[in-house]
């Protein structure tokens, strides 16, 4: 058979300029953001926020999609397989680099089936402890737990949610032994805690800070590794005694792997570039985030100490997905 080699290279030619003229006109329909938690939530908060921001940046709509299920790995999954054509981002966190240790069996490669685009944002969870417990200090809980070890319980949002692995973190670095209560989310943990059915917890800074506010419980440290401006006076963990530790829920912006280079830099720059509006800053803020951005390899090399880190927790405290 005889190949007409004009033709040929002529059809690929025009599929190559037609190609880079779509990329160049990226966007050019609207953009769908997954969400992999339900309405409501920290990262339904900020991907409505950011998904408000880079429409108004880019020029289309920013759809917010809330996928929820599976401990955040049905909205991974979802993202994974969809076309790598800069229409569909997705919302990391944390959940899913602890998800690589929990679950024996994952439908996606959080790596290799995903490029990273930045980091968005933290907020760290904070140390909470009912006031009729006799400690006002990080060293204070610490002795306390020593001085009765197994004793003292903790509330968490449920079995490998980000405030379980704080707390065993916490356990681990700091040498003691609280126990964990897993609760069906964060809202009942936080009940547990103000009602003092559980004397200790690591919650979200949107759902405790009004009652450390009010009271209702005593703060004692922010897990972060920097200072929460909604509660200045409250120092970090490693401030306050265990050196080193950080364990702050932090979210990410992906694209399936595959997305073409400009695509992914169009993305990262419209997205570091709304992180610095002053007032996406005030509103991240207000509600208990740090804006951060950060360039895609510093986000891929992130994750990894992440995923390593929360092995080491997981594998030590025999910890199970429910």
């Amino acid at each position: 058979m005889k190949r007409n080699w004009p033709l040929l290279v002529s059809l690929l030619l025009c599929a190559f300029v037609s190609n880079a003229f779509a990329q160049a006109q990226y966007p050019a329909k609207p953009i769908r953001f997954i969400l992999p938690f339900p309405p409501g939530g920290g990262t339904d908060t900020l991907g409505r926020m950011i998904a408000q921001k880079l429409g108004e940046t880019l020029g289309q709509q920013v759809v917010a999609d809330n996928r929820p299920g599976g401990g955040a790995n049905l909205g991974a999954e979802i993202a994974a397989k969809s076309p790598p054509d800069g229409y569909t981002i997705f919302m990391g966190n944390v959940a899913h680099t602890i998800n690589v240790s929990l679950y024996p069996k994952l439908n996606y490669d959080l790596v290799k089936d995903f490029a990273p685009v930045s980091i968005l944002a933290s907020t760290p969870n904070i140390l909470v402890v009912h006031p009729s417990l006799p400690v006002k200090s990080v060293k204070e809980l610490i002795a306390l737990t020593k001085a009765r070890p197994g004793q003292l319980d903790f509330a968490s949002a449920g079995s490998g949610s980000s405030s379980h692995l704080a707390g065993e973190l916490f356990n681990s670095m700091g040498g003691v032994k609280l126990t964990h209560i897993p609760y069906k989310g964060g809202g009942p943990a936080v009940i547990a805690l103000i009602s003092g059915q559980v004397p200790v917890g690591f919650a979200t800074t949107p759902s405790v800070m009004p009652h450390v506010t009010s009271g209702r419980v005593r703060g004692l440290a922010v897990t972060g590794d920097r200072r929460l401006p909604l509660a200045p006076d409250l120092p970090t963990i490693s401030e306050a005694g265990i050196t080193g530790y950080e364990a702050s829920t932090w979210y990410g912006l992906l694209v399936p792997a595959g997305t073409p280079g400009d695509i992914i830099n169009r993305l990262h720059g419209t997205t570091v570039k709304i992180l610095g509006l002053d007032d996406l800053k005030k509103r991240l803020e207000s509600s208990g985030f740090q804006g951060i951005g950060s360039t895609p390899q510093e986000y891929a090399a992130y994750t990894s100490s992440e995923i390593a880190k929360w092995a080491k927790v997981i594998k030590a405290a025999g910890i199970r997905a429910d």
